[in-house]
């Protein structure tokens, strides 16, 4: 059984795209707002990707799982830090509800692949 490729996941893909778009918009802070808040979102929304590939690359559903959870705590700490911008006046209104609406379409499609991965441990057993 070959096993796909991390870039066919979609929650990785997204991922990827979000974290891209919040460094685009982070990098044209000013300094005291970059030291304050932009590289801990951009450090929070990379871990995201990151831990979705570090579990995927695992190979075992269990460690999966767990990387996963990591991927949506940092997901959690990615939107405090975007509402912190806003609340700052550092974002505007359109690129928090973008972004926000983007997390929010990952955090579900993470829950439905955990449950995935649950499933896929539960019929190990």
């Amino acid at each position: 059984m070959s096993y796909p490729k991390i870039e066919d996941l979609e929650i990785y893909n997204l991922a990827i795209d979000i974290a891209e778009k919040v460094c685009q918009i982070a990098s044209k802070w000013e300094r005291i707002n970059l030291n304050t808040i932009g590289y801990q979102v951009i450090r929070s929304v990379d871990s995201i990707g990151a831990n979705i590939s570090e579990g995927y690359g695992r190979y075992s559903f269990k460690e999966n799982k767990q990387f996963c959870y990591y991927a949506r705590g940092s997901l959690f700490e990615t939107k405090t830090w975007l509402l912190k911008a806003l609340k700052r006046d550092i974002m505007s209104e359109n690129e928090y509800q973008i972004l926000y609406s983007e997390l929010e379409l990952l955090h579900k499609k993470l829950n439905s692949y955990i449950a995935y991965i649950s499933k896929q441990i539960n019929q190990k057993i």
